[in-house]
C-alpha cells in the first residue's frame, strides 16, 4: 500500500505544461470569454428554450453565462454558468457535432484506452513503453479525441464539466496521499474505470473496490 501512495504521489507531482482553452483543444465545453459560431449555437438554442433574449453573436459574455446558469439550474444541473455536454445534451444539439467534437468520441476514448490495457507503470511516463497515471490520460486523449490535457491530475481535475455520474469517456478522480484529486482513470461503464495503477500498470479496476470507493473525489467530462 505505502508503495502505491508513494507512486501516485510521483504522478500528481510531476511539472505540468500550460493548459490550452476547451476551445482550442476542440472539447465541448464553453465558458465566458470564448468567441466562435459555437457561441452563436449555443445562444440560439438558449433562446429557443426562452432563457436568452437578445440578439445572438459569437462571444460568450455575461449574458450568455447567465442564460446557462438559469438553464441549469431548471433543469437541476450543476449550475456554474458554462455549457458542457450535459447541456447540449437537453438543448437537443449532440446528435451531430457540438463545438467540433461528434458525441462517438466517448467511445473512441474507451476503444484507445483499452489499446494499452498491460502497459507497466513508469513514473513520468507518457508513452505506451510505460504511464504514470497523468500521463495515461493525456495519451489516450490526445490520439482519440486531439485534446491536450494538462500534465497533473490536479490540474485536469480543474478543467471539464463536472457530472453528478460518471458516463463512458468520462474521468473518474480520487483523493489519495493529500487532500485533492491525486489520481484518475477513465471511465468504462459498468462500474468500472481502466488506469495507470503503480502496482498493475494499465488496467481495470472497480469503483465498488474499497480502496477507491473510499477515495472517489467525483468525475469530469472532457469530450
Amino acid at each position: 500500500m505505502k508503495k502505491l501512495i508513494y507512486s501516485i504521489a510521483l504522478c500528481s507531482s510531476l511539472t505540468f505544461l500550460p493548459a490550452i482553452g476547451h476551445a482550442q483543444m476542440g472539447d465541448v465545453t464553453l465558458k465566458p470569454g470564448m468567441k466562435s459560431q459555437d457561441v452563436k449555437q449555443l445562444q440560439e438554442g438558449l433562446k429557443k428554450k426562452g432563457y436568452f433574449k437578445g440578439n445572438t453573436t459569437t462571444y460568450y459574455g455575461t449574458v450568455t453565462k447567465n442564460a446557462v446558469y438559469r438553464f441549469e439550474k431548471a433543469n437541476k444541473l450543476p449550475a456554474d454558468g458554462i455549457a458542457g455536454r450535459s447541456v447540449f445534451r437537453l438543448l437537443g444539439k449532440p446528435a451531430t457535432k457540438v463545438a467540433g467534437v461528434s458525441v462517438n468520441k466517448s467511445a473512441q476514448v474507451v476503444r484507445e484506452a483499452k489499446k494499452y490495457t498491460g502497459t507497466p507503470y513508469k513514473w513520468g511516463g507518457t508513452t505506451p513503453k510505460g504511464f504514470d497515471c497523468s500521463g495515461y490520460l493525456n495519451y489516450v486523449y490526445k490520439n482519440a479525441a486531439g485534446m491536450k490535457l494538462p500534465r497533473t491530475v490536479a490540474e485536469i481535475y480543474k478543467k471539464g464539466t463536472k457530472v453528478s455520474k460518471p458516463q463512458v469517456g468520462d474521468v473518474v478522480f480520487f483523493q489519495t496521499y493529500k487532500k485533492g484529486a491525486s489520481h484518475a482513470g477513465i471511465y468504462i461503464g459498468n462500474g468500472k474505470f481502466i488506469h495507470s495503477s503503480s502496482s498493475k500498470g494499465v488496467s481495470v479496476a472497480s469503483m465498488s473496490n474499497s480502496y477507491w470507493s473510499k477515495r472517489y473525489l467525483g468525475s469530469k467530462s472532457y469530450v
